[in-house]
């Protein structure tokens, strides 16, 4: 079978993603998308399926656009990049499948989004609609720091950073989880540890193989079949009082401190999960 990698950034994930398609028999065919265009107009390309690891969420959108179109399937698929790629659309799909998540408000001015942090009681957190690493998130522990942040932000080219998601702090107990859903399947996660409040491994968060029990399991799957399933990063806090909440959902997720601590060959999982993707 013909497997394609749509990429923009090659990353460890890319590389072993080539090395589990080649060990696995089939062929891997990269597509860099910065190095040639697209023609609506073109024949369908001579493959059977296509991993999506754009780091770029515009390229990611647009590119499996263009191959579903094509009818290519693509893992993650359009919708899934899409929801997954906007917290606000995220959120929403979370809530509407009642699976618990920090409260969570949107706000379009200075004012509103004041009264929203005033509504949930600081500290808060400040996020940008579309972004990861931990980038552009603040938290802002009373009113005068939460209207610099607004204010920095609404003097930003940007629009997205003019649609305020007030999140409430969440007093994690120094790490959270990212647990990995692979189809129907709920393979591994890890925590990520740090004394920092943002935990992520890109900002000095320490991997760390976690054990799953069935409500993680069933929680992460639940968050996945929300935004439209596929390969997917699921993120979860520990609150001391309501349990697991899901934060957010990765659909370009990265996993080689998972495969350095937990000792599991993830890609392998992934390209058997998109062949069979292909033969549906």
């Amino acid at each position: 079978m013909k497997i394609a990698i749509i990429y923009d950034v090659i990353r460890w994930e890319e590389k072993d993603l080539v090395r589990a398609i080649r060990e696995l028999g089939h062929t891997p065919i990269l597509l860099h998308v910065t190095s040639f265009f697209l023609d609506p107009n073109s024949k369908p390309p001579e493959i059977d399926v296509a991993i999506n690891r754009c780091v770029s969420h515009s390229r990611a959108v647009a590119s499996a656009i263009f191959y579903e179109e094509k009818g290519i399937p693509v893992v993650n698929s359009a919708y899934t990049l899409i929801v997954t790629g906007d917290k606000l659309y995220t959120t929403m799909k979370l809530i509407s499948h009642n699976i618990p998540t920090p409260r969570t408000l949107f706000a379009f001015t200075k004012d509103t989004a004041i009264k929203a942090a005033e509504k949930i009681g600081y500290p808060v957190v400040v996020k940008p609609l579309i972004g990861s690493w931990g980038r552009l998130i603040a938290k802002a522990y009373d009113r005068d720091t939460l209207e610099s942040i607004i204010e920095h932000r609404e003097y930003m080219q940007n629009p997205q950073y003019k649609i305020h998601y007030i999140q409430e702090y969440v007093n994690k107990p120094g790490r959270d989880l990212r647990i990995f859903a692979i189809g129907n399947e709920v393979p591994l996660g890890i925590y990520r540890v740090s004394q920092y409040w943002k935990t992520n491994t890109a900002l000095g968060g320490k991997a760390v193989c976690t054990e799953l029990n069935d409500e993680i399991v069933e929680l992460t799957l639940k968050a996945a079949k929300a935004v439209g399933g596929g390969v997917l990063g699921v993120d979860i806090f520990e609150d001391p009082k309501r349990g697991y909440l899901v934060d957010e959902v990765n659909g370009v997720t990265e996993y080689r401190n998972t495969v350095r601590v937990c000792g599991k060959d993830v890609s392998k999982m992934i390209v058997n999960y998109v062949v069979e993707v292909a033969k549906k």
